[in-house]
């Protein structure tokens, strides 16, 4: 059970003052980030799938938290329990666009990116291939659904009926899965529907959807067609924890920070998770 901090001291500036000294002056946000990562890291390996390094994780985690000053405004449980998610799902912040940590007020909102979608249906095992596309006005596209369904599309550039000179507005996005046993699956979304996700996001107007829009467009349409793909129910339920702000990392005491599992139906495995385990604790001294 979290104990009130009396005179409005909090966790964090308590940490700092630990970190630095009783004499020395407060460590600086960035410095304690560091410290709770390096105390953590022996738990967030726990909840990491076996490609992945605890060491370049969290080297890209501070860099990446680091290089957003908004980021080290936010509230450091919601900070760790975004690592903790991109560790449970094995994803990469940041760099390759597996997945973002977005400020959102003081807290850190996790969100899964278009190539952090696609390799998690790729470990279900029953894809051949998926892929996303975004459409722009100038381009051919050309879908039919039915008994037997067919896409067309011709990027602006490579028309041969026509010329033009510019690709125009996004129009929209698809993706196309392959399945191991021979069958397919087709997605399309007008770029009204994808604005209408893209509105009801808290980071619409920051983050990705400003610095990535086409890769969020496509990563839209991945996640719109993902029930009617052959994946596992854990590669299903990992989806959910996408656009989240979590604090499951929560002050037990003035020395000592709780990691409580996260729910079963956010976890990406049982094992990865550490459902129904104890919380562990971690000690700063």
């Amino acid at each position: 059970m979290a104990r009130t901090q009396g005179n409005g001291t909090s966790l964090e500036s308590k940490i700092q003052s630990k970190a630095a000294g009783n004499n020395a002056p407060a460590a600086n946000p960035s410095q304690t980030i560091a410290a709770y990562l390096k105390k953590m890291e022996s738990q967030i390996a726990e909840a990491m799938p076996k490609h992945m390094n605890i060491e370049r994780l969290s080297r890209i985690a501070l860099t990446t938290i680091r290089t957003n000053p908004k980021l080290l405004e936010c509230s450091i449980p919601s900070l760790m329990a975004a690592v903790m998610q991109s560790a449970q799902l094995g994803l990469e912040p940041g760099l390759i666009g597996h997945c973002y940590i977005i400020p959102y007020g003081k807290e850190a909102t996790f969100i899964i990116g278009y190539k952090g979608m696609i390799d998690l249906a790729r470990r279900s095992g029953n894809i051949q291939s998926i892929s996303a596309h975004e459409v722009y006005e100038n381009d051919f596209i050309e879908l039919t659904y039915g008994l037997e369904e067919n896409l067309k599309h011709v990027p602006w550039f490579l028309r041969k009926d026509s010329k033009p000179v510019e690709s125009g507005k996004i129009i929209g996005a698809y993706m196309v899965a392959k399945f191991n046993d021979g069958g397919h699956f087709i997605h399309y979304m007008p770029i009204s529907e994808i604005e209408a996700h893209r509105k009801r996001s808290k980071a619409s107007n920051n983050g990705p959807w400003v610095t990535d829009y086409t890769e969020m467009c496509k990563k839209t349409v991945v996640r719109a067609g993902w029930k009617w793909l052959p994946i596992s129910v854990e590669i299903a339920s990992a989806v959910t924890q996408d656009e989240t702000s979590r604090k499951d990392i929560t002050p037990a005491d003035d020395s000592f920070i709780d990691i409580t599992p996260g729910e079963p139906d956010d976890s990406s495995s049982s094992e990865s998770a550490g459902e129904n385990s104890e919380s562990k604790q971690v000690e700063f001294e």
